[in-house]
């Protein structure tokens, strides 16, 4: 037995479908991004890709001293990212050009 008062347009009760609405407006608020995505980073496994070298040389690399190869970021033990414009200025700076190496 229904009640005319507490069944709204959709036939559930006004007050569910009240925090309905409610649920559904404080979700959309926290699903928008609050922050701006930062730039893609790349893997060890791709930027030996890119350079022609196998991954263990860049692993090598990060842990000789003095550290050599790109800069790279670490995120933490187990995970270590580079910026593609690190590795893009890197490889200019590796560039030999043969008219001022002579």
């Amino acid at each position: 037995m229904a009640r005319s008062d507490t069944v709204g347009q959709t036939g559930a009760p006004s007050g569910l479908r009240m925090l309905e609405t409610l649920v559904d407006s404080a979700l959309g608020a926290v699903a928008e991004p609050v922050v701006e995505p930062g730039p893609i980073l790349l893997t060890t496994e791709v930027v030996a890709k890119m350079i022609g070298v196998d991954p263990s040389t860049l692993r090598r690399w990060r842990t000789s001293r003095p550290i050599q190869g790109p800069p790279f970021i670490k995120i933490s033990d187990r995970v270590t990212k580079y910026h593609p414009q690190d590795v893009e200025k890197w490889l200019d700076r590796c560039r030999v050009t043969p008219e001022v190496a002579a």
